[in-house]
């Protein structure tokens, strides 16, 4: 999947984040329950990367949090106009 810097994966990278420290735990730990190495974790809080549905649920799970939490205040125009041409083909 490419890399696609936006808006979204900036706020579900600011979501992981906080549940992430809710769940008080380090990069590192997290990766180890969910085997997503730690400098992806890391990508994807800093919102350089956007994780797929798959992760989101590893990640959820893990933390002991809802898949939706990290959907919550998600709107299309957080997805820039580039990404959206990309994914209507």
């Amino acid at each position: 999947m490419p890399r696609v810097p936006s808006a979204a994966a900036a706020h579900i990278g600011t979501r992981i984040t906080e549940a992430r420290h809710r769940a008080t735990t380090t990069h590192d730990a997290l990766a180890a329950r969910t085997g997503i190495d730690s400098s992806n974790i890391r990508s994807y809080e800093s919102g350089r990367a956007m994780p797929s549905i798959h992760t989101l649920l590893r990640i959820a799970e893990a933390l002991g949090t809802e898949p939706a939490f990290f959907l919550e205040g998600l709107t299309l125009d957080l997805f820039d106009a580039a990404e959206r041409r990309r994914r209507a083909g």
